[in-house]
C-alpha cells in the first residue's frame, strides 16, 4: 500500500504528449498555477527590498555550499551534543537501509510522515513497505496522492492535478483501506473534505510511536532543524511520537540563525504568498519530558556532492523548494508534474534531477530540453538560480558528452544516443559562423532557393516542425540589404 514510484516512466516528450491531451488536467493546472502566482506577486510587491533580500539569500546559499563540509560537521556536532544521532547516507539505498533499520528497532509496523521531498526522491515509502512497515502521509495533498495510488505533481501542492470532485471520490473509495473511512454522504465542499481528512489523520497522530520527517533548513551553529507548513500536521508528527527520524539533503544546511531569518522571509512569500508560515516548527536534539525521546538525523547525499563539483550546475542546490518556478512555467502549466518523471517537477526538476541521477537514461537526458528558455523561472526564483543557464549547460552535456563527476570520481560520459544529427548541425553552424565568407554564401543560397524550401522538415527535424511553422527565408540577407540601401561594403 505504498503507492507508485517514478521508475520506468517515459521520457518527457512522450509523457508530455499524453498529459497535454488531458483537458481536465490542463484546466486544473491553469487555474491553480495562475491563482498561486498572482497571490505571490502581490505578497512580494509589499517588500521594497525584495531584490536585496533575494540577493542575500543567494549569497548565503553560495557561501554555505562553498564551505559545505565545514557546516555539515558543525551541524553533526551540535545535533549530537543536543542528544540526537546523526547518520550519513551516500545514496538512496543506504538512506533506506538506515531508516528501515531504525523503524524496525522500535518494533512498530506503521509510521506517520510529514511531507518530505527527500524521502520521495529515495523511494522510502516503498522500502518501508517491503519491510512490512506502512508509511502514512499526513499532509492533506500527500494524503490525497497516497489514497489515490498516485504520484505528486507539484512541489508545494502535490495534488494540484486533482479537483474537488476527484478528491471526494478518492476519499469515499480509499480512506477505509488506510484507517478511518470517509463520513457517509461526503460531498466535494472543501470544508467537508478537510474535516474528513482531519478525523482520519487524528487517529493516526494519537497512536503513532514513530514519525519520519524532512526539514526545510538545518541551522549548523545549534543543530536545529526547521519545518515550515500550513496545516499543523507537521507539528503533530514532530511532537507526539516517541521516535523522530528526519531525512534531510545535505544542501539544507544554513550557518546561523541570522541566515535563517532571510529564508523565513523569502520562502513563505514565494511559496504560499504568505508573510509567514502558519506553523514554523523547530527542534534541537531531544529534551526530557518534551517531544520525542529519540531523534535521528539522516543526512542524504545521493548525488549532491557530484552536483556541487559542477561550477555551473551547483547553483541548483540553492533551491529552497518554494515552487515559484513551477507556477510561472508555460511548459509545466501544460504538461503537469508527472511528465518530469521525478519527485522534482517543473523547471527546478529539469536541472536538479539530471544532476542527481545523471543524464544517461532517456528520461533524464530529456529533462534539460523540457523548457522554452523564456526565463520566467529565473525572474521569480527567491535565491536567483539562473535555471536557463543550467538548462543550456546540461543540454550541451547530453548532446556532446564530456567529463562529469559520478560517485566522487571524474568520468567521461558519451553523447546521448539519437543526437548525432543535432551534433552535426551544431558543429556545422559553429564552423559557418566562424567563417564570414561561408556564412554569406549560405545566406545567399538560402534566399535564392527559398521557394523550394519545404513547410515541414525531413528526418530528425520533423519533431520540431510538427508543432512549429518553418520560418520563411527573406528574399535577401541583412548584409545584402545593408549594402544595397547604404551603399557600403561589408566584411
Amino acid at each position: 500500500m505504498s503507492g507508485r514510484t517514478y521508475l520506468g516512466l517515459p521520457a518527457f516528450p512522450e509523457a508530455a504528449a499524453q498529459s497535454t491531451r488531458n483537458v481536465t488536467l490542463r484546466g486544473n493546472l491553469r487555474h491553480a498555477t495562475h491563482t498561486i502566482r498572482d497571490k505571490r506577486a502581490k505578497a512580494v510587491a509589499e517588500l521594497d527590498d525584495w531584490q536585496r533580500l533575494r540577493a542575500a539569500g543567494a549569497a548565503i546559499k553560495t557561501r554555505t555550499l562553498r564551505h559545505l563540509d565545514h557546516y555539515l560537521e558543525q551541524a553533526e556536532a551540535a545535533v549530537t551534543a543536543a542528544g540526537g544521532q546523526v547518520h550519513w547516507a551516500a545514496d538512496a539505498a543506504e538512506a533506506n537501509r538506515i531508516v528501515t533499520g531504525l523503524v524496525r528497532a522500535t518494533g512498530v509496523t506503521e509510521v506517520v510522515k510529514v511531507k518530505s521531498m527527500a524521502t520521495q526522491e529515495i523511494g522510502l515509502n516503498d522500502a518501508l513497505d517491503e519491510a512490512g512497515i506502512t508509511a502514512c502521509e499526513t499532509d492533506l495533498a500527500e494524503l490525497i496522492v497516497q489514497l489515490g495510488d498516485d504520484l505528486p505533481s507539484h512541489i508545494l501542492v502535490p495534488a494540484i492535478h486533482r479537483n474537488r470532485s476527484e478528491i471526494r471520490d478518492i476519499f469515499r473509495e480509499r480512506m477505509a483501506d488506510w484507517g478511518r473511512p470517509a463520513p457517509d454522504g461526503l460531498t466535494d465542499r472543501p470544508a467537508e473534505l478537510a474535516e474528513a481528512a482531519r478525523l482520519h489523520l487524528r487517529e493516526k497522530f494519537l497512536r503513532a510511536r514513530v514519525a519520519v520527517s524532512g526539514a526545510n533548513f538545518v541551522v549548523a551553529e545549534t543543530g536545529t532543524l526547521v519545518v515550515v507548513e500550513s496545516e499543523g500536521n507537521g507539528r503533530m508528527c514532530l511532537t507526539l511520537p516517541e521516535t523522530l527520524i528526519s531525512v534531510v539533503g545535505i544542501e539544507k544546511v544554513v550557518p546561523t540563525w541570522q541566515d535563517l531569518e532571510v529564508f523565513l522571509q523569502l520562502l513563505p512569500r514565494s511559496s504560499t504568498a504568505e508573510r509567514m508560515n502558519p506553523y514554523t516548527s523547530m527542534w534541537t536534539g531531544t529534551t526530557d519530558g518534551d517531544g520525542p525521546r529519540d531523534f535521528h538525523l539522516v543526512l542524504l547525499d545521493n548525488g549532491r556532492t557530484d552536483t556541487l563539483a559542477d561550477t555551473v550546475g551547483r547553483q541548483a542546490l540553492r533551491c529552497i523548494r518554494c515552487s515559484a518556478c513551477l507556477n510561472v512555467c508555460p511548459v509545466y502549466e501544460r504538461a503537469g508534474g508527472h511528465a518530469y518523471g521525478s519527485a522534482y517537477p517543473g523547471p527546478i526538476g529539469a536541472i536538479l534531477t539530471p544532476q542527481l541521477r545523471g543524464t544517461e537514461s532517456e528520461l533524464d537526458g530529456s529533462l534539460p530540453f523540457a523548457s522554452s528558455l523564456c526565463g520566467a523561472c529565473y525572474e521569480v526564483c527567491p535565491v536567483a538560480i539562473d535555471i536557463p543557464e543550467v538548462l543550456v549547460h546540461l543540454r550541451e552535456r547530453v548532446v556532446e558528452g564530456g567529463e562529469v563527476v559520478r560517485g566522487g570520481r571524474k568520468v567521461t560520459i558519451r553523447p546521448a544516443k539519437g543526437r548525432a544529427a543535432e551534433r552535426a548541425a551544431m558543429r556545422t553552424a559553429r564552423w559557418t559562423l566562424d567563417h564570414p565568407g561561408a556564412l554569406r554564401t549560405a545566406q545567399r543560397l538560402a534566399s535564392r532557393t527559398r521557394r523550394l524550401h519545404p513547410r515541414r522538415l525531413p528526418g530528425p527535424g520533423r519533431a520540431w516542425s510538427d508543432t512549429r511553422a518553418v520560418p520563411e527565408v527573406p528574399a535577401e540577407s541583412f548584409r545584402d540589404w545593408w549594402r544595397r540601401t547604404r551603399g557600403e561594403s561589408t566584411k
